[in-house]
């Protein structure tokens, strides 16, 4: 096999792998992932800080998101830019928090 082959072949297993982790991402509810990226993706996990109710998280460091109910745009200045101790989410992609501000504009302050 030549080098131009392998190079092709590593390519296409490339780009097949990042559409079908990319498909089931993409399909799902925009509110769904919101919450998946506020529980597990985000780094450090929202829920370490922020108390929601809807996300079962309890937090003591940055203000009750249930308390505050804060607008998407606020969600998402702070995770973008940071503020106060809270740090910006770079590794976040503007999908992803786009999604997680929709989840907490939404659910914060609601009874589950």
């Amino acid at each position: 096999m030549t080098s131009r082959v392998r190079l092709l072949a590593v390519v296409f297993v490339a780009a097949l792998a990042a559409l079908l982790l990319w498909a089931p991402w993409n399909n799902r509810n925009p509110l769904d992932q919101g919450k998946q990226i506020y529980l597990t993706v985000s780094e450090p996990r929202c829920a370490i800080c922020h108390t929601l109710r809807d996300a079962g998280a309890i937090g003591e460091v940055g203000p009750d998101l249930d308390a505050l109910k804060p607008d998407q745009a606020r969600v998402k200045t702070a995770v973008t830019n940071g503020i106060g101790v809270m740090p910006a989410f770079e590794a976040l992609t503007p999908a992803q928090i786009d999604a997680v501000s929709l989840y907490v504009s939404t659910v914060a302050g609601k009874k589950k």
